[in-house]
């Protein structure tokens, strides 16, 4: 026996209509603010809100933990390692490719490029990106200078070895505020907007805790948090990209209630790693009163 179907009032296909809308809506409005829409590797930084986090001068003996922060939090970064610690210890560079980050140099020996003589910057780069490319089997493209102290003549270097500058909007100071991550942690806060490169430093394990309770004030605002190429795109080399400072204050985070910051590791805070000193070029600094030792 054939059973007719009743037929459906207008109304209720209306609101059958719209809840079905209103459903979809809120499931991709939802995944953009949890960032479940898309893994860091695939999103769309034209249609989602991007960050890229960079870390300098590396590698260092915290680099395993903060890739492993990283991983738990779907975030991919870029990190700028200096030549002669990649050197010192290539598997260490080698785990930051493996981890899916990208890798650019920081310069052999880290020093002022704008001041040392101009016979010896060509070095500094083609030594870096040497060690990188023996260490990792790829040739980075990407450069930061220390302290982001760059000038026309290297980047004319940096353009006949294939290399675009790249430097930051945000600079929470993180060296600075070693043992006041309170500090760094504001000045994110009142920084971070979409699109921002953010400059902190893998020599620190209080970065490392910096980073492990701020990912998630990240994420519930809605952003991902990706490589530099990927936010911005492949750059010309010889090209520069940022400034040395920050922008006036933004503001636009909200922050995360206290029980939903995660607890650190029970365990002391080692020592900053310095910089390997300098030995090429006579007279220059590493960084730091000793030249970096």
């Amino acid at each position: 026996m054939l059973v007719r179907k009743r037929p459906e009032k207008p109304a209720w296909a209306y609101w059958r209509t719209v809840i079905g809308v209103c459903a979809g809506v809120a499931i991709v409005v939802v995944g953009s603010w949890t960032g479940h829409v898309a893994k860091a590797d695939e999103v769309d930084c034209a249609q989602y809100k991007c960050i890229a986090l960079t870390f300098d001068d590396g590698p260092s003996p915290y680099t395993d933990r903060l890739l492993q922060v990283l991983k738990d939090n779907d975030a991919k970064a870029t990190f700028f390692e200096i030549g002669n610690k990649v050197a010192a210890n290539p598997e260490g560079a080698k785990r930051v490719v493996e981890a899916g980050m990208e890798l650019g140099q920081h310069t052999w020996e880290h020093p002022n490029m704008t001041t040392i003589p101009p016979e010896d910057i060509p070095a500094q780069f083609s030594k870096a990106s040497d060690a990188i490319e023996a260490a990792t089997g790829q040739r980075p493209k990407l450069v930061r200078t220390a302290g982001g102290l760059i000038d026309d003549q290297v980047l004319a270097e940096a353009k006949k070895q294939g290399l675009a500058d790249i430097n930051w909007d945000v600079i929470p100071f993180d060296w600075a505020n070693d043992g006041n991550t309170a500090a760094t942690r504001y000045m994110l806060m009142s920084q971070i907007k979409p699109n921002s490169v953010v400059l902190f430093h893998d020599t620190y394990s209080s970065t490392v805790d910096l980073v492990q309770q701020f990912l998630p004030v990240l994420k519930a605002n809605g952003y991902h948090m990706v490589t530099v190429t990927q936010m911005i795109g492949e750059r010309e080399p010889g090209s520069t990209y940022g400034s040395r400072d920050n922008g006036p204050p933004v503001n636009g985070l909200v922050d995360i209630p206290p029980g939903e910051i995660p607890s650190l590791p029970d365990t002391p805070s080692p020592p900053p790693m310095p910089n390997i000193p300098i030995t090429d070029i006579p007279g220059a600094n590493s960084g730091g009163s000793n030249n970096g030792a």
